[in-house]
């Protein structure tokens, strides 16, 4: 159960999908792949050798293939989200997205699969016969009854997990929610009493869930479009008569008089403030119907203020969200090769959650609410989806109860190595971007989209508002309005726009600048026709005026000409010059590359100053800096005539208190591989590989940061501009919309935390 509150498009939602490669996944080989040598061991005839191995031993197809982290997401599109049944290629994009959240929480491979057939029987025999390839199943979007049919059959018939992630993902959300709502409340689960509303796949399983967990079955009402379900009631099949208890409830009303707890996965608005009333004392609502929930939670609290309340959504406290399940469960069942994922393992999974949202919130996580930093209580009873510590906890617990239950193929013999392998898993980078859209959504800024007629600009400027990430003001001319018009946009007059030609602002803009450089020969009429006739200019004078909190620019000129108009009317920070930073991500890793933007050949000087920024920079990425001054020489071999630059910037920040690894020179390929560090050069001073690159240059940092993103990336941002005293974001030429909406977050929310923060300086 997930909803998020991002807005968007629907021309913006198709172009996300078909951009560049279609869909959002793609098969990239993990050996060298480059000579005839190398075709020969992945295929004819080196391919023989693991073939026969595998024959001899069938365990061995975890050692030498994919198996092992390779799960098939497979559906036949009969209850695609809450759009019902759609077919089986209609749930393509979904099966998609499921295989990318695999892989960004988890860094568990995934292949979707779409089955055509609505026959439950066909469906599960063609799964069944995928066995071999696969190291686990999970089964989506198909519609009950079949989806318990299919589920039980191919559990029994296959020696793989099989996982209905609509049906026990929600339960184990949901369970972990009640647990801590349970606690805050003084309850407990053999004493509490229940009603479910909704008799659904997901219903039955978080039904189930909890009664494993100590619930008693009398003390559960559920009920479905016929009012509660009781022996003898007709109209129930097998499945809904297992949970029938005998009531004298005949209504969703009734059954919720005196309820301690009520499961909502039914309708929206299906209950009623009223209702709430009737219940016990400090009860506890999980109104889980989406896009909108059985009852909202200002509803819920007006009627009872001493309510806990979940929904599905993401713009209410205390979402139920299975992205905080499946990702991890099938990582710990994946590690310890389970033949299954029982109720063992689904309920140690619900109690490590639970037990995450009861201890302090790190720092990151903290940001995705606006700097507020959240606690436990009746608003932070189940973690949130982007914890960094999830990795960690989840899989582990679930390896536990796996080994503990007999179903481990291969136990962990170390856990607390299990967990430091596990952390390394999660590209910590990709959290802290994600938090940033969060942080900015939580505390919206207003920004200036200083290239207000582009249409690439324009669609990044909807975007922006429309996922409620702040105001975007358009810098441009009289047709902007007719312009976001033509895009689709049903109130075009609504956005903000500033002309230079006949802004009121414009007097202010001349009359700021040329206080600004009047003394250096500026006359008030050139400064009255560059503000006119320069959006860069007129919009970084709003900017230093107040009239905005961040600006964005750059698609249409080169970077240093952007930069140059900019630093006219802004100024820097005290230190060194303004640089730019790429952030690189890449196979589960992310390595920084300065300075890619300002100064090209910097004093040992600068470059030092570079390295203790970009050090400050990468741990609010979540990064442990680890700085290479980077050379094509490492070490003096062989020698080099341009490197006592780079030299003399390692003896600086010798002389120095700094709080963060640091070597060179050293070659890029030296310094990204630390198995080479230590065999070759056992002096160096770094304890893994570097993720920050200190280059000597621009042209070497430039040339190399484009070269990384045109060969394509996970992530491949920038530059981000550092040194400014106003938050400034110049874009390349070559930046895409979805480019822009990034820079313009990390220039507004989430940069703004980020300039805000004090530095670890020297």
């Amino acid at each position: 159960m997930s909803e998020s509150n991002v807005k968007f498009t629907r021309d913006e939602a198709l172009d996300f999908h078909a951009r560049g490669r279609p869909g959002k996944i793609e098969i990239v080989a993990t050996k060298p792949m480059a000579t005839q040598r190398d075709l020969s061991l992945a295929y004819s005839p080196g391919v023989a050798v693991p073939v026969e191995a595998i024959a001899a031993d069938p365990a061995k197809a975890y050692d030498l293939t994919a198996k092992g982290n390779l799960v098939a997401v497979i559906s036949n599109g009969t209850a695609i989200l809450g759009l019902g049944n759609l077919g089986a290629l209609a749930s393509k994009p979904v099966m998609e997205g499921k295989a990318v959240l695999f892989k960004r929480f988890a860094d568990v491979d995934s292949i979707d699969l779409e089955l055509d057939t609505t026959d439950a029987q066909r469906f599960i025999e063609a799964v069944e016969v995928l066995g071999p390839s696969f190291g686990g199943i999970n089964l989506e979007d198909i519609a009950a009854p079949d989806c318990f049919i299919i589920e039980a059959a191919l559990k029994e018939r296959m020696n793989i997990p099989v996982f209905h992630d609509d049906q026990h993902g929600t339960a184990i959300i949901t369970a972990a929610g009640l647990i801590n709502a349970c606690h805050l409340t003084g309850r407990d689960f053999g004493d509490i009493k229940v009603v479910v509303n909704g008799a659904g796949a997901a219903a039955i399983a978080c039904t189930e869930l909890i009664k494993a967990m100590g619930v008693r079955h009398d003390n559960v009402i559920m009920c479905d479009r016929s009012g509660p379900l009781y022996p003898g009631r007709e109209k129930m099949d097998q499945f809904k008569s297992a949970h029938a208890v005998p009531t004298d409830a005949r209504s969703l009303a009734e059954a919720l008089v005196g309820a301690d707890v009520f499961l909502g996965l039914s309708a929206a608005r299906a209950v009623s403030g009223e209702m709430v009333k009737a219940m016990a004392a400090q009860p506890i609502i999980f109104a889980m119907a989406n896009p909108d929930p059985e009852i909202t939670p200002p509803e819920a609290k007006a009627a009872r203020p001493d309510a806990i309340v979940a929904t599905g959504r993401s713009d209410y406290p205390n979402q139920v969200n299975n992205v905080l399940g499946f990702p991890f469960i099938f990582r710990g069942a994946l590690d310890v090769r389970a033949t299954e994922i029982n109720e063992d393992m689904k309920i140690a999974a619900a109690q490590a959650l639970a037990k995450l949202a009861r201890e302090a919130v790190p720092e990151e996580v903290a940001a995705a609410y606006g700097g507020v930093s959240h606690h436990f209580g009746p608003d932070y009873i189940i973690p949130a989806p982007f914890d960094p510590r999830l990795i960690e906890i989840v899989p582990a617990a679930v390896a536990k109860a796996a080994m503990a239950s007999g179903v481990a193929q291969k136990p962990i013999a170390d856990m607390d190595r299990y967990r430091q392998t596990l952390r390394s898993r999660l590209n910590p980078t990709a959290s802290v971007l994600s938090l940033a859209y969060d942080a900015a959504r939580a505390n919206p800024k207003r920004v200036l989209f200083a290239e207000g007629e582009e249409e690439n600009v324009l669609r990044a400027a909807i975007a922006f508002r429309e996922g409620g990430y702040g105001t975007p003001v358009l810098v441009g001319r009289d047709d902007v309005h007719d312009r976001l018009k033509a895009l689709g946009v049903d109130d075009p007059t609504s956005y903000e726009v500033l002309n230079s030609r006949n802004s009121p602002l414009v007097g202010r803009a001349v009359d700021y600048i040329y206080a600004k450089h009047q003394r250096n020969g500026m006359l008030r009429r050139a400064v009255e026709r560059m503000v006119n006739q320069d959006r860069n200019t007129f919009a970084a004078a709003m900017l230093a005026m107040g009239e905005a909190d961040a600006m964005i620019t750059g698609t249409t000129r080169p970077f240093s000409q952007s930069l140059q108009q900019v630093r006219w009317v802004i100024d820097e920070h005290a230190g060194p010059t303004p640089f730019g930073i790429h952030v690189v991500a890449a196979r589960g890793r992310t390595v920084l590359i300065a300075d890619t933007a300002v100064t090209e050949r910097p004093t040992a000087e600068q470059l030092a100053a570079v390295a203790i920024r970009s050090a400050a920079f990468a741990r609010r990425m979540g990064q442990e800096p680890r700085v290479a001054f980077v050379s094509y020489t490492t070490f003096g071999n062989p020698p080099g005539r341009h490197i006592e630059e780079l030299r003399e910037a390692v003896r600086q920040l010798d002389s120095l208190q700094t709080d963060f690894e640091y070597e060179g020179e050293m070659g890029p390929d030296v310094a990204l591989n630390h198995e080479m560090q230590a065999r070759f050069y056992p002096f160096s001073r770094l304890t893994g590989p570097a993720n920050i690159l200190i280059m000597p240059g621009l042209q070497s940092a430039n040339i190399s940061a484009k070269l990384i993103k045109a060969l394509g990336g996970e992530i491949a941002l920038g530059p981000y501009l550092m040194g400014m005293s106003l938050p400034v974001q110049i874009a390349p030429m070559t930046a895409t919309a979805s480019d822009l909406v990034t820079l313009a977050v990390l220039a507004s929310g989430g940069a703004d935390a980020i300039r805000k923060a004090p530095e670890r300086r020297a």
